[in-house]
């Protein structure tokens, strides 16, 4: 089952732990970075795009300052984090160069995935440098988040990124080879799991606590980071990062680690959740033309074909488009606000800048946020 996870994903998000990351917390491992850069490289000349989410700052950072223990002021293991992140990412980009691969930072914290303007941008920012064929390495904002926003594990900040840019498939590498129904370590008895549906509430069950001393999630927030992400239709697979070329071999198809299949296929997920939304912030009326294309062919939503914007609604708000005569055919994620689509409604693209002062995007709704109802 591992193979129909990744066998056809084109874009895939990966996680890497911080006892990999750095060696049980010895420091950046370049040899480990080094081998996952050159897995990233190969795959991208397979036409895929990759996203990496990468734990090891704070473990880093405490090795760079001498500290044996993982502080716990947060003050302190923010500034762990600030230290260490100036070595992981120059080893990111250093072993991804050396196989031809840009690279780029992009440090997040939950404040900028709830709010949707800024999911939006966050969103924007990685599909260009995934179009780009540069890698993003992905890490927490640890020097600037408090306790009450912090994500608390990878696990989960790759699940949000994997709903963030739409991904076929998760990659979790841990140091376990996946997931058991007991802990391995200390029932012998333990039964290996090769595969299962993601969000099985026996899998919760199942779970121990967290492994290492070096990093913070177990096998549970990877449990629950796998249900994260089928809830946009993204599969995961759990498995043990230093298995010899794990990226090569389970996008060739092989059966590695444990697979935790979405339930629901990603477009029906993306569609069930705009569909939810009982209470729109507005609407736009749009001429046949636009509702033609909007049917047919999946197309965005132009500001030309906007003839009329009623409500208020921000950047990022789900909106209802509608006919002239006011029939809803599709609602989608704004990429203006109510006051800037008055401004650009019924004018051609590439007039935006001109009439706002700047440019968001071409589109009012790009297809990738538009379902038709």
């Amino acid at each position: 089952m591992s193979s129909g996870v990744l066998e056809t994903a084109r874009r895939i998000v990966v996680k890497v732990g911080s006892s990999l990351v750095t060696n049980e917390g010895r420091g950046v491992d370049a040899a480990a970075i080094g081998n996952w850069s050159r897995q990233l490289a190969a795959l991208a000349q397979q036409g895929r795009e990759l996203v990496m989410v990468s734990s090891g700052a704070v473990a880093e950072g405490m090795k760079r300052l001498g500290w044996a223990q993982r502080p716990r002021e947060l003050h302190e293991l923010q500034a762990a984090a600030a230290v260490g992140q100036m070595g992981l990412v120059q080893m990111y980009e250093s072993r991804l160069s050396e196989h031809g691969m840009g690279s780029a930072q992009v440090l997040l914290t939950h404040a900028d995935l709830a709010d949707r303007e800024r999911y939006l941008n966050a969103r924007s920012t990685l599909l260009t440098l995934l179009a780009l064929k540069v890698i993003p390495v992905i890490n927490e904002n640890d020097t600037v988040v408090t306790d009450e926003i912090k994500f608390g594990d990878n696990d989960t900040l790759g699940a949000l990124v994997a709903n963030l840019v739409d991904a076929d498939a998760y990659v979790i590498l841990t140091d376990q080879r996946g997931l058991y129904s007991a802990d391995p370590r200390k029932d012998p008895s333990a039964r290996f799991i090769a595969e299962a549906t993601a969000g099985d509430p026996a899998l919760e069950a199942m779970a121990g606590g967290a492994g290492s001393g070096i990093g913070r999630g177990g096998m549970l927030t990877k449990i629950l980071a796998a249900k994260r992400a089928a809830g946009s239709g993204t599969s995961t697979v759990i498995a043990w990062g230093r298995e010899p070329d794990v990226l090569l071999r389970l996008a060739a198809g092989e059966a590695i680690g444990t697979a935790l299949r979405a339930g629901t296929a990603k477009l029906a997920a993306r569609k069930q959740w705009m569909v939810d939304h009982l209470q729109m912030r507005g609407a736009v009326r749009v001429d046949d033309g636009a509702v033609a294309k909007l049917r047919d062919g999946g197309k965005s939503l132009l500001p030309i074909g906007v003839h009329e914007v009623s409500g208020e609604f921000v950047r990022g708000d789900v909106i209802a488009v509608q006919t002239l005569a006011g029939a809803e055919v599709a609602r989608g994620l704004a990429n203006y606000s109510s006051a800037e689509a008055r401004l650009i409604a019924r004018k051609p693209s590439a007039q935006i800048e001109q009439l706002l002062g700047y440019a968001n995007e071409p589109e009012l709704i790009h297809r990738d946020n538009l379902v038709v109802v």
